[in-house]
């Protein structure tokens, strides 16, 4: 083709656009997207989304328990908003929140310029889609009207007999457990994928060890859903074909046995438990070494201490299991592996003290997040330690006590690392920075609000109040608590109404943020924020850990970092060629059409089996489009 001298060529973003042709602009461009980044985008916004419902459900809980004797919620609703309250906040929000920085970040951080299988990690986010809105959509089969919930009732641990069809009679259930298996299906496509990429797809030169940390803590969380997944398949087949074809895996009537269903909800739970942890301290890892401008501290010892982690996790299930009656042996052994695994969780504790420990500290609203992190999950893993000692775990057993630790490690944990990698990548992808001002009013929100929720949890608990009541009487001691855990409750409310209009503002800002805000270390801030389509015009080579750090800095003789262009910037133009002849793949509504089989086939499970064929067929006919497309499109 002949170029016209003086003439502006297309950039590679131009160029992808001119060839999807116009139908693939707009709605249709989500709708149909393989993109690595705008998949990632769809998955923070959809478990976003799920955070707003499963807050909104665990308000509704506090207005319930603020004082005794309280009568706004009555006791079956109460039981259907716990379980909807603990199934979201798990399965519909930290998990797809750290899918959305798999999504995001891994082809960046490693040098590539796209997952291994874009189309199967499309259909990853719209399977994930499906089992979200099939779950919640058991809250219309009640008579809602009438202030009936249809949602399931029987708590989001599921336990046998309860949520069986004799003490479960309505269709609640069935809806949690086709849609746990829907959502389990998006969790394999997305742990293959990200297994497959970060193996095969990093850049020249990029040696495992030299490999970020969050990249390393999403493979080892690759690994753990593909083996844990199938765990609680099974376990909710099993369930299914009680419920609906009379088994009786879990009717001790008929010989069945339901401790069956704990030893293996809890064997997937437990690992689950890291699952949503590990990224967290993958981001963790990320945010502290840039604002203390120094390397992360030991960085080999937290790399094996998290494949420590996910190998460990799967050998202490039993911890929540003491009070079943299985023996002083198996209490004793399983009490051992719970102290065991604080180890290497120690070990991180420490290296990330090590990391700030002499730094040039900039306190800024990531790291607050980071460093609230470290601090929350610290409390949350002593408070574990106290259930690994079998005497006292007989005590703690389904009291407020083991309310307050999984939430100080859950959510002092997961969510304050989210949100500390929200603030520190939010620029990268938008361009535009959040306004600190609202990012520490934020934080100081939500950590007073936090704590103000949980820690009053560990005294009620200790003084006898059970878990999963929906009233108490006022002669028990638990008002005071639970007054102020309810206040709390709408302090964490408050914060999260306050980072809303933070990214309101922020995105309507024309203030831009830049390819390097942060001065960060790793190869996605090598490259213009917001990324284009294919990431970067060159494969970088890399040379060193931190190598992007290297490119721009050099050490003086005392080891302080001294910039190798002045100011230690990076051109924004500085990879803006034109990027022709990248091949990227093409847009494609298939992975979509796919997804959509599944609700339609739990649909046919549950209230007429002629449905099942038509979803059965509506997923081959999205398989089939998918195979006989072609793998890429060429930049004209």
């Amino acid at each position: 083709m002949a170029t016209v001298i003086g003439q502006r060529q297309p950039t590679m973003a131009e160029a992808l656009r001119a060839a999807r042709g116009s139908s693939y602009e707009g709605i249709w461009s989500w709708l149909t997207t393989v993109d690595h980044k705008r998949i990632g985008v769809l998955y923070g916004a959809s478990a976003f989304f799920f955070f707003l419902l499963g807050g909104i459900e665990a308000l509704l809980i506090r207005v319930q328990l603020i004082v005794p004797n309280s009568g706004i919620i009555d006791a079956d609703a109460y039981n259907r908003l716990f379980t909807m309250h603990g199934t979201t906040m798990i399965f519909l929000v930290v998990m797809p929140m750290s899918s959305a920085f798999f999504n995001l970040l891994i082809p960046l951080q490693i040098g590539a310029r796209d997952v291994a299988f874009p189309r199967l990690h499309a259909f990853s986010y719209w399977v994930f889609l499906a089992g979200g809105i099939f779950l919640n959509i058991s809250f219309f089969t009640g008579n809602i009207f009438q202030g009936e919930l249809g949602a399931p009732g029987a708590g989001w641990f599921g336990y046998q007999t309860l949520a069986s069809k004799q003490f479960s009679p309505d269709h609640g259930v069935d809806f949690w457990l086709f849609g746990l298996q829907i959502l389990g299906v998006a969790s394999l496509a997305s742990g293959f994928n990200f297994i497959v990429t970060v193996l095969n797809m990093r850049a020249p030169g990029m040696t495992l060890f030299r490999m970020p940390l969050f990249a390393w803590m999403t493979l080892v969380t690759s690994f753990l859903l593909i083996f844990a997944m199938p765990v609680i398949a099974v376990a909710l087949f099993e369930l299914m074909f009680d419920r609906l074809f009379d088994a009786n895996f879990f009717n001790p009537v008929a010989g069945g046995n339901p401790l069956l269903w704990q030893h293996m909800f809890w064997l997937f739970g437990h690992p689950e438990v890291y699952i949503l942890i590990l990224p967290a301290m993958g981001i963790v890892s990320e945010v502290l070494p840039t604002f203390a401008r120094k390397p992360l501290f030991g960085y080999p010892f937290v790399v094996f201490s998290g494949i420590a982690i996910g190998f460990m996790s799967w050998g202490v299930w039993v911890h929540h299991m003491y009070t079943t009656g299985l023996g002083t042996v198996a209490n004793a052994a399983f009490g051992i592996s719970t102290i065991m695994i604080g180890v290497p969780t120690g070990v991180k504790i420490f290296n990330w003290l090590g990391t700030l420990w002499g730094g040039s500290i900039s306190l800024k609203t990531p790291l607050l997040f980071a460093v609230g992190f470290v601090a929350m999950f610290t409390i949350g893993g002593l408070s574990g330690v106290t259930h690994s000692m079998v005497p006292s775990d007989y005590q703690q057993q389904d009291t407020y006590y083991v309310v307050a630790h999984f939430h100080y490690v859950l959510f002092g944990g997961a969510i304050f690392g989210l949100f500390s990698g929200i603030y520190y990548w939010f620029p990268k992808f938008s361009d535009k920075l959040l306004g600190e001002g609202l990012g520490q009013l934020h934080f100081w929100l939500m950590f007073i609000g936090f704590n103000l929720t949980f820690f009053p949890m560990h005294i009620s608990g200790l003084l006898g109040m059970p878990r999963r009541i929906y009233t108490y009487s006022g002669d028990q001691g638990w008002d005071l608590w639970n007054l102020m855990s309810s206040i709390g409750a709408f302090v964490i409310a408050t914060s999260i109404l306050v980072f809303i209009i933070n990214v309101i503002v922020s995105l309507r800002s024309a203030r831009r943020a830049g390819p390097d805000p942060w001065d960060g270390r790793t190869l996605e801030w090598a490259i213009p924020s917001p990324p284009p389509p294919h990431n970067f015009d060159e494969i970088p080579h890399v040379h060193a850990r931190d190598d992007f750090w290297h490119q721009k800095y050099t050490e003086d003789e005392k080891g302080q970092p001294v910039p190798v262009v002045a100011g230690g910037a990076v051109e924004e133009d500085q990879h803006a060629g034109d990027g022709h002849g990248i091949h990227m793949p093409s847009p494609s509504f298939f992975p979509l059409i796919a997804a959509i089989g599944f609700p339609i086939m739990a649909t046919g499970m549950i209230y007429d089996y002629a449905l099942v064929p038509v979803g059965v067929a509506v997923l081959f006919t999205g398989i089939y489009g998918w195979a006989f497309e072609p793998a890429t499109e060429e930049a004209e």
